[in-house]
């Protein structure tokens, strides 16, 4: 059964939304005011069968694996249609929250432009499919091309499918981690076999010799590492482990960067929860004593040798290292009082639990930066009943045609 509607606006998950005999109606790859044919309704969702009046924002898809790749969901409209609708949807998810406030154009990405990746493999019988997983499914959507990553990924995913197909098992699937660096690619993979034995772990690091890999990490495991993995986190290079987070692209995480550095203007104490390998702390500490708090070990320890090693050299301000679970045992506001501002940058999850203790604080300046506009507005309604302002949200774009989002917000309290 197929059905002609008019779609009314994009829905927050970049799907357009249109009205039926019973209710909203969710389709993907349309635009506003696009009249469409539909068919397959199920529980609200339609398949897209035929664009009957296109809009003028709807463009050519930029990549052969669009529509049946899960990878993206926006690659059919055009960039000034795409920025505006990030920036209405931080606005909207806000104003769900009762706030309003400033938010300004969306700092836009570029293709090519994604320094990390995670792609699924499988084995099959024929090889080894990899590729991103299908739009609301668990297939494996085989890609020859991929117009968000840099290149030297592009040009490695056979030869990442080559290097996965001794350690996965017929069942199995992989995830395969890969992180371009200053001295080349960083893998990491999980759901492979065990590589315990030695002649599975040979053939891997033979594999990964052969792609020139930086290092490859197997089940947390380092099976082999020519070169050290290194980023530069605002001059400081730092090797970071297996798995480690790490801002997308480098142009988006520069941009993170000059506005958290606008945020806290002259403040001289900075606390930065949250910290990670350091995506802030060195770029803080060039002109602040820093606390960074961070619940990963790992992550600290990478940032503490960096910090030992090219901290003096670098002129940076005094930093301490905490090994701290924020979520657990969030700052509290007598370990604040000396503090002249505070930078977060949790997980997707937010933080709820710091940003009560943040409110309850005399901290006069707050920027947070957040991936999830939902969780970020839920954290911002907690501060601003606590006494601060939300003078400005900035959204970022890391993760080019997807519905997500960066953004940073300025807090301040008189």
């Amino acid at each position: 059964m197929t059905e002609d509607v008019t779609i009314l606006s994009l829905g927050h998950l970049g799907d357009g939304v249109a009205q039926g005999p019973h209710g909203e109606i969710f389709v993907p790859f349309v635009l506003s005011g696009e009249d469409v044919r539909i068919g397959d309704i199920n529980a609200g969702h339609a398949e897209l069968l035929k664009v009957l009046a296109p809009s003028p924002h709807r463009v050519a898809p930029s990549c052969r694996h669009f529509g049946t790749c899960g990878g993206c969901a926006l690659q059919h409209v055009d960039a000034s249609a795409y920025a505006e609708w990030k920036q209405a949807q931080v606005v909207a998810t806000l104003r769900s929250r009762g706030i309003d406030c400033e938010v300004t154009p969306l700092v836009t990405a570029t293709p090519h432009s994604r320094r990390r990746a995670t792609f699924a493999a499988t084995r099959t019988k024929k090889g080894v499919t990899l590729g991103y997983y299908a739009r609301g499914s668990h297939t494996i959507i085989a890609i020859e091309e991929c117009p968000l990553v840099v290149p030297e990924i592009e040009r490695a995913l056979a030869g990442l499918a080559h290097l996965v197909e001794a350690g996965l098992s017929r069942k199995g699937r992989a995830a395969i981690s890969v992180t371009s660096t200053a001295t080349g690619l960083d893998v990491a993979v999980t759901g492979g076999k065990e590589a315990t034995e030695g002649l599975l772990r040979a053939e891997l690091a033979k594999r990964a010799a052969a792609m020139d890999l930086a290092r490859l990490a197997w089940e947390g495991d380092v099976l082999a590492e020519r070169r050290t993995p290194l980023v530069d986190l605002s001059g400081l290079k730092v090797a970071p482990p297996p798995g480690a987070f790490l801002q997308a692209t480098a142009e988006g995480e520069a941009a993170l960067v000059r506005l958290v550095l606008e945020g806290v203007g002259e403040a001289k104490r900075v606390a930065d929860l949250f910290s990670g390998c350091g995506t802030f702390t060195a770029a803080l500490a060039k002109r602040a004593s820093v606390l960074a708090v961070e619940s990963e070990k790992p992550q600290v320890n990478a940032l503490d040798r960096a910090l030992r090693m090219q901290g003096p050299a670098l002129s940076l301000k005094p930093v301490e290292l905490l090994i701290r679970d924020l979520f657990r045992r969030p700052m509290l506001p007598s370990e604040l009082l000396k503090t002249d501002a505070v930078v977060f940058d949790p997980p997707r999850a937010g933080a709820a639990a710091q940003s009560e203790m943040l409110a309850k604080s005399a901290v006069p300046v707050v920027v947070a930066v957040s991936c999830n506009p939902a969780t970020f507005a839920r954290d911002a309604r907690t501060l601003i009943d606590g006494g601060y302002t939300l003078t400005r949200v900035t959204p970022v774009d890391q993760f080019l045609w997807s519905p997500h989002i960066e953004l940073v917000g300025f807090f301040r309290k008189d």
